[in-house]
């Protein structure tokens, strides 16, 4: 632990650089309070108050420095001295009496150890993670929304950056999902990024699953929000998944590399869905599911949220029921009615299209398109009895009406935007 005490801004360089996500240049106050907050997120859990209290009232390296020297050196901690600098900085008496500064130097201690922590930044590296701290590029400001219970920094892994949670849905639901919840999950997901719109979800089985898969079935953005460290690819069953997450989506988590996941830190990671998002849709969920937990974080933070009905009889939707039946959520039966809660305009094909009669030429390529299967001009044109040229032409009307949209080298109809 002393090595850290002792650590000059030159020798946390080499260990800190190579994880951070903004490559501008970087001045000494900027590397030491990067490596403070990404040490931060491996010393206290999600949401620890009086881990927040500290970094708030002394800033994060100075914070990490009145910690260590608390602990270092002695036998037990001393709380007397951290309480000295919180109440040189201005603290009061009584809030830090509220703290127990006591317990938190005790449940930190042990997190403390300079390897723990230096193994951290340099697994972070290997796998490629990069390190967002708050008012840095890259740092989604939407998290500020959470107040003292937004995360110390995020570690993120993959070949995108965070997307704009005004242009992100939360899709979730139950790990354990039917068949129904599964399909409606996917459709869910195809539909919305149709429009452009990024899928969020936790990576679990089931209902996340689906909406990831669906994501990356038509090759748009999709983040997974992770309970460890992002170097640990949980569940194992989806570790297919996860790498195609990494591959052109990406995954993201407030714990550091060797961060292992647990119930309480699955609960945690919820509130950082919700934040991240402009809506969050709850698929299917039992009566204790704990997507009812992330809709209970977007509620706080003014989000809204819809849900699936479900077969009456099905005890996974007995939460979806519950959330609708209460008013706590819109009932969402396809993926416009998931655009409208998410604010988003779904009526591009109806303004541009709409008073008017569709040549045939138009008809028969929309009727020719897929809103699940990418298809190539070549195909449409074979499909719809019509010339490459003439197909070609069409597809460029429906592009600016947004009727149809590109994938790759091929075409789909958006989804519900047939209109004739």
């Amino acid at each position: 632990m002393s090595d850290l005490l002792r650590a000059t801004p030159g020798e946390l360089v080499d260990l800190v650089r190579p994880v951070l996500f903004d490559e501008g240049e970087l001045s000494e106050g900027d590397v030491v309070r990067a490596f403070a907050l990404g040490a931060w997120t491996g010393v206290v859990e999600p949401g620890d108050a009086v881990g927040g209290v500290v970094r708030s009232v002394l800033g994060p390296a100075v914070g990490l420095r009145a910690v260590l020297e608390a602990v270092v050196g002695c036998d037990e901690p001393r709380p007397g001295l951290l309480a000295g600098r919180l109440l040189d900085a201005g603290a009061t008496r009584d809030d830090v009496e509220r703290l127990d500064l006591a317990r938190a130097l005790t449940r930190w201690r042990p997190r403390l150890e300079t390897a723990v922590i230096v193994r951290s930044f340099r697994t972070a590296r290997a796998v490629g993670s990069r390190l967002l701290v708050p008012g840095a590029p890259g740092w989604p400001s939407a998290l500020d929304d959470l107040g003292e219970h937004a995360p110390v920094a995020l570690w993120a892994r993959g070949a995108s950056s965070v997307p704009p949670p005004s242009a992100s849905v939360a899709i979730v639901g139950s790990r354990a999902a039917s068949a129904y919840g599964e399909q409606v999950s996917a459709d869910l997901a195809g539909g919305v990024v149709d429009h452009g719109l990024a899928i969020v979800s936790g990576a679990a089985y089931g209902v996340d699953g689906a909406a990831h898969r669906a994501a990356l079935a038509a090759s748009a953005t999709t983040m997974a929000v992770m309970a460890g460290g992002v170097d640990h690819l949980y569940p194992a069953g989806h570790d297919t998944l996860l790498h195609r997450i990494v591959d052109t989506g990406v995954m993201i988590s407030e714990s550091p590399c060797g961060g292992k996941p647990s119930r309480w830190r699955f609960l945690q990671r919820n509130r950082l869905i919700a934040a991240l998002t402009a809506a969050t849709v709850v698929v299917e969920a039992g009566g204790r599911s704990g997507s009812l937990n992330t809709a209970a974080h977007a509620q706080s933070l003014g989000r809204p949220v819809g849900a699936v009905p479900g077969p009456v009889t099905s005890p996974s939707s007995v939460g979806c029921h519950a959330l609708i039946r209460s008013g706590l959520a819109e009932c969402i039966t396809s993926a416009d009615d998931v655009l409208a809660l998410a604010g988003v305009a779904t009526d591009l094909v109806a303004t541009s299209l709409q008073g008017r009669r569709l040549a045939p030429e138009t008809m028969r390529v929309l009727d020719a398109l897929s809103t699940t299967a990418t298809r190539e001009t070549d195909e449409l044109a074979v499909a719809s009895g019509l010339s490459l040229e003439t197909v070609r032409d069409v597809l460029a009307e429906l592009d600016l009406s947004g009727a149809a949209r590109r994938h790759g080298s091929g075409w789909r109809r958006v989804r519900g935007r047939r209109d004739g």
